[in-house]
């Protein structure tokens, strides 16, 4: 199979969707790759790195879309991406599909196979391609909010983990899975206050086994948001339903009865956001403040800290990759369940039942388009 790896355009995105290690192993398939000049410049993976594992390299993205059997991304492909897609092209990426219904219009009317990585499961019933970048934006959920809490910022000026004598800042954080619980752990490290709030019961009692003392957790209510949000100095929005637009938890009358500097990530936001405020930024402009709270809403954090988030992603994806490549997307989809969980557009046709519920298209069941 021709397999294109293009350089990434959306704003400040560094990552690469292949490593040269995971190209060389492609090549040691029996698979040809495409990579675009430059492509992992930005975070020391050179061209002849690239050339040394076997890729070929080429100028131009257009060159890469036009003649690769499968394109192989980090982020959601941008409109000037989508419209060089082609009938029966697989389409390996980051998709976020629910809350953005022009981007999913656009993939059906190219005709491509487009596999969601945030939507392929394993046996334990887990997001494996979207584990690794919640892992770090969990991580950086906290030094970002950390950040946004500086008087220049516009945050409260406030620590933190505070100082002898000086209480420490009060964190919420909505959602105990990946993200939630990279975001508790980074929070504790520094001493915050920490509270999880979270609809699982088991995942409470497993975190409160594994943090003890240290961690508070919560039952999710509207009346346990509420009355924790508004006691937070800092809130990490980190709830996922998968595929799914994400749930608004904290509404506007909330925000605005927040305290004055106060502070909002939302890692959520791929997905919607789960603050009625939130919008999605860039790391540009990773900040606004609306109601005298400071809203931190990059729709791409992990990008902040690219090289990092490439390697960990595709230690992740490159076994899906080169299921895809070495038996066709079709077989390679029959054969895995999980990998066919990834599966949200087939040749115009939505496969995924929440992206279809929330854009409101007809939905057709992957097991079903593909038996045709």
């Amino acid at each position: 199979m021709r397999i294109g790896v293009p350089k990434e355009i959306k704003v400040h995105e560094y990552r690469v969707g292949m490593t040269p290690s995971a190209v060389r192993e492609a090549v040691f398939h029996g698979h040809e790759v495409l990579v675009q000049k430059g492509a992992g410049f930005a975070i020391g993976l050179l061209d002849e790195q690239y050339v040394a594992a076997g890729a070929k390299l080429i100028d131009t993205a257009e060159e890469i879309f036009a003649s690769a059997d499968m394109i192989v991304k980090v982020k959601e492909p941008q409109e000037s991406e989508w419209k060089q897609l082609r009938e029966g092209q697989v389409l390996f990426t980051y998709l976020h599909l629910a809350p953005d219904p022009e981007q999913a219009r656009g993939l059906m009317k190219s005709g491509v196979v487009a596999i969601a990585y945030e939507t392929v499961t394993d046996a334990r019933g887990g997001l494996p391609l979207l584990a690794p970048m919640s892992e770090v934006a969990g991580r950086m959920s906290i030094q970002a909010g950390a950040h946004c809490l500086e008087i220049a910022q516009g945050g409260r000026g406030q620590l933190l983990g505070g100082v002898p004598g000086v209480p420490a800042a009060k964190v919420v954080i909505l959602g105990g899975g990946v993200s939630g619980t990279n975001a508790a752990r980074m929070a504790m490290g520094l001493e915050a206050h920490v509270t999880v709030i979270d609809l699982n019961l088991h995942r409470l009692y497993e975190l409160d086994t594994r943090f003890g003392p240290s961690l508070n957790t919560i039952y999710s209510t509207v009346d346990a948001i509420e009355e924790h949000v508004l006691g937070a100095d800092l809130v990490i929005g980190a709830v996922l339903v998968p595929g799914a637009a994400a749930p608004k938890l904290v509404s506007e009358e909330m925000v605005k009865n927040m305290k004055k500097g106060s502070v909002l990530v939302d890692i959520a936001i791929d997905q919607g956001g789960c603050f009625a405020t939130s919008h999605p930024t860039t790391h540009a402009e990773p900040t606004y403040v609306l109601h005298d709270v400071v809203h931190y809403c990059v729709a791409n954090m992990p990008g902040a800290v690219a090289r990092t988030s490439t390697f960990a992603l595709n230690n992740a994806t490159l076994p899906f990759t080169l299921a895809l490549a070495d038996k066709g997307y079709a077989k390679a989809l029959s054969d895995n369940p999980h990998l066919l969980a990834g599966l949200n557009v087939y040749k115009g046709q939505i496969t995924y039942q929440a992206v279809s519920d929330a854009i409101g298209v007809p939905y057709v069941p992957a097991a079903q388009v593909l038996a045709r």
